[in-house]
C-alpha cells in the first residue's frame, strides 16, 4: 500500500512538472516570446509596413531615459501610452499567456504582465520603420 501511494506522489509529481507552471509569478517561471510568435509578428509588420510618405511625420520617440528603461525586468514607466497590436496581427497569434499583454511602444513590441507592467520580453526589430 505505501509503494503504491508513493508511486502515486511520484508520477504526480511529474505530470505537474510536465505541465508547465500554473502562475506566472512563480520564481524562476521565464515568460518570453516563442519563436513561433516572434516569426508571425515579424512576417506581419514587414507584409503590412506602411511606405506612404510623411506617415509617422512629427511624431518624436521617448525620450532617450525612459526608451532605455523598455527592457526585460522594468516596469512600463506610468502613464506610458502603449497601443494594442493591430486585429490582424492578434487574430495569428496564439493568446498571450494568462496575465500577460502584448503591447506596441516606441517601435517595439513589449510582453508585459498585467498585475506588475514589468516587461517580460522585448521584440525591438519587428516593425520596420
Amino acid at each position: 500500500m505505501m509503494m503504491k501511494i508513493t508511486l502515486t506522489g511520484f508520477v504526480a509529481a511529474i505530470l505537474l512538472a510536465v505541465s508547465g507552471p500554473s502562475g506566472a509569478g512563480e520564481v524562476g517561471v521565464q515568460v518570453v516570446f516563442s519563436d513561433g510568435e516572434a516569426s508571425i509578428i515579424r512576417a506581419y509588420y514587414r507584409d503590412h509596413s506602411s511606405t506612404k510618405p510623411g506617415k509617422g511625420k512629427g511624431r518624436k520617440g521617448l525620450p532617450p531615459g525612459i526608451a532605455k528603461n523598455l527592457q526585460r525586468g522594468k516596469p512600463l514607466p506610468p502613464g506610458i501610452a502603449k497601443q494594442v497590436l493591430p486585429n490582424g496581427l492578434v487574430a495569428l497569434l496564439p493568446p498571450a499567456p494568462h496575465g500577460f499583454e502584448r503591447v506596441r511602444l516606441d517601435g517595439k513590441i513589449l510582453l508585459v504582465e498585467i498585475a506588475t507592467q514589468v516587461i517580460h520580453d522585448v521584440l525591438e526589430d519587428a516593425i520596420l520603420r
